[in-house]
C-alpha cells in the first residue's frame, strides 16, 4: 500500500517553477530520503505533503487522503527546515500542550524530556534556548505521538554529534513511514534505504541506496556518484 503519493505536481511562486510535474510514491513502512541540491524543491515538497501549501496542479495523497485533513494530521509528524516551538512557553509547557492536543498521556512528556536530554531545560522558555536545543524540542514535539508517517526536513540541523547519534538511534528504532529531506548523503545512508533524487523540481533518479552505490566506479564515494548525477541533470 502507498502511504505517500504525488502525481504530476506543479508548484509556482510567481515566475519561478519550484516543482515541475513531480511524481513519486512511498509504500507504507518505507524509509526514503528526498535528496537534492539547495533550491531543488525539497522543502516545497515537504510543505505540500504537510498540507501547508497547495499545489497548482497534480494530485497528492497521504494514506489515500488529502494533505491537511484532520485524519491526516492525527497520523502525521512534520518537522520543517526551520522549526520554532512556542517561544513564550517553557520546554515542559510546549510538550504538555502538544501532548494534550494529540491525546497523548503525560508519561510521554516525561519520556521525551529524558530521551532528548531536555529535562535540565524544562522550565526555560523555548525562545531562550540555543538553536540546537530548540531543534531537540521541535523533534520531541514531532515524535511525541509516535506518528505513522514522519516528514523531516533536515532533522539533524544544529545538533552536536552526540545528539545526532541519539536522534539517529531514536529514528531508526521507529516503525513509521519516513520521508527525510536532506542534501547530506551520509544522513540519507544512515536513516533511509531508498533515495528520491530531485533537481529543478522534478525526479531525476529513484531507487535503493545499494542501487545508487552500484552506479559508481570501483571505490568511488557515493557522494561523488550523487554529485555527478546532479551535475548532469
Amino acid at each position: 500500500m502507498e502511504c505517500i503519493s504525488l502525481k504530476n505536481v506543479v508548484k509556482r511562486f510567481g515566475s519561478v517553477i519550484a516543482l515541475n510535474n513531480l511524481s513519486f510514491s512511498i509504500p507504507c513502512g518505507g524509509r526514503f530520503a528526498l535528496l537534492g541540491p539547495n533550491g531543488a524543491g525539497k522543502s516545497t515538497t515537504m510543505k505540500i505533503l504537510a498540507g501547508l501549501l497547495k499545489p497548482d496542479y497534480g494530485e497528492v495523497e497521504i494514506m489515500g487522503m488529502k494533505p491537511g485533513m484532520k485524519e491526516v494530521k492525527k497520523i502525521l509528524g512534520y518537522l520543517p527546515e526551520d522549526p520554532m516551538p512556542y517561544r513564550i512557553l517553557t520546554v515542559r509547557e510546549n510538550l504538555e500542550y502538544i501532548a494534550s492536543l494529540r491525546g497523548v498521556p503525560k508519561e510521554k512528556v516525561e519520556e521525551m524530556l529524558d530521551i532528548l536530554d531536555l529535562r535540565q531545560y524544562e522550565k526555560i522558555q523555548a525562545g531562550k534556548l540555543s538553536r540546537g536545543n530548540q531543534q531537540k524540542l521541535s523533534l520531541a514535539l514531532v515524535l511525541i505521538h509516535n506518528p505513522e508517517i514522519v516528514l523531516l526536513d533536515e532533522p539533524l540541523n544544529y545538533l552536536d554529534i552526540p545528539t545526532q547519534e541519539k536522534v539517529i538511534g531514536i529514528l531508526k528504532g521507529m516503525k513509521s513511514t519516513f520521508l527525510i529531506s536532506t542534501h547530506i548523503m551520509s544522513i540519507a545512508t544512515r536513516l533511509t534505504d531508498h533515495v528520491i533524487m530531485i533537481s529543478k523540481g522534478t525526479v531525476i533518479w529513484q531507487g535503493s541506496i545499494e542501487e545508487l552505490k552500484a552506479l559508481g566506479k570501483e571505490d568511488e564515494p557515493i557522494e561523488s556518484v550523487v554529485a555527478r548525477m546532479m551535475d548532469n541533470a
